[in-house]
């Protein structure tokens, strides 16, 4: 579909990304359908649009009668015939392939057949999701970063099967988005994550073997190399189980040892210390 008849967008997944995907859509002057399956996790999802709304209406990036008519951008529904109406949907659930693959299986038979249909995956590839689907050459990666409506990045990934129109149009929307589209290939954590997470990984052994305690670690980084923050404030922003699940899709992904999860993360996020979502990870957090 043409960029200039993308008018509604459907967002799968109320969650971290899935709402901020929402909010930036909404923000550019789409209609947003954002999809979850149940109302509490769309009205959680719209409570954290609210709020990050209020913050830029404080940093005066969005006037106060702006906001408003954002929100009511934004249709919240818990059914998938829904996205028959959408011009372009964009799937943000878990990074779980068996969870992905049953909703793109849905939102596939729900979309009409010209759309394209995006997927946020950190990790995954883009080749076997498309597969999933009777859309190959609609399909493509759309790699927004957390937090969505900050984070410029988004790492447009093309699948085998990706067509040269699809490609184009995405990138052209991410430039609507006012995001920066960087095109990457299809591989296991294409760039971002294939290099960040072997980082937090190998923080993380450093806390294990007793090399340095966590906040000797971040302190590293953001005095020695001028991060903002270190590698394991940035694990418990993104979510330990989250980095874990990417770097057990990068152990499979390349049949290599070194992608091997820390075993104090996964102790962590078996223990329930997934970072700032649940108050405690590496660091403590008022929730």
């Amino acid at each position: 579909m043409p960029l200039d008849q993308i008018k509604q967008v459907a967002v799968l997944g109320a969650g971290t990304m899935g709402n901020g995907i929402a909010h930036v859509f909404a923000r550019a002057g789409y209609n947003v359908i954002l999809r979850d399956v149940e109302t509490r996790f769309l009205d959680r999802g719209l409570e954290t649009i609210g709020k990050n709304l209020d913050r830029e209406v404080k940093k005066e990036k969005i006037t106060a009668a702006e906001k408003p008519q954002i929100l009511a951008r934004i249709r919240p529904t818990t059914d998938v015939s829904a996205l028959a109406a959408a011009d372009f949907a964009v799937e943000a659930v878990p990074e779980q392939l068996d969870l992905k693959v049953r909703l793109l299986k849905d939102v596939d038979a729900a979309l009409r057949p010209g759309v394209i249909l995006a997927s946020n995956t950190s990790s995954i590839s883009i080749t076997q999701l498309a597969a999933q689907t009777s859309r190959p050459e609609k399909f493509i990666g759309m790699h927004f970063m957390n937090p969505v409506p900050v984070m410029a990045l988004v790492e447009v990934i093309r699948g085998l099967a990706t067509s040269e129109d699809t490609f184009q149009v995405t990138m052209a929307l991410c430039e609507k988005l006012e995001k920066k589209p960087v095109a990457v290939n299809d591989a296991p954590g294409f760039v971002s994550n294939r290099v960040l997470m072997p980082l937090i990984n190998e923080a993380a052994f450093a806390v294990m073997e007793g090399v340095a305690t966590a906040e000797a670690v971040d302190q590293v980084f953001k005095l020695g190399m001028a991060h903002p923050m270190g590698p394991l404030t940035l694990a418990d922003f993104i979510g330990l189980d989250v980095c874990v699940d990417i770097l057990r899709v990068l152990q499979e992904g390349y049949g290599d040892p070194k992608y091997r999860p820390c075993p104090l993360l996964v102790r962590m996020v078996d223990a329930g210390w997934l970072g700032r979502k649940s108050g405690r990870g590496f660091h403590s957090y008022d929730r």
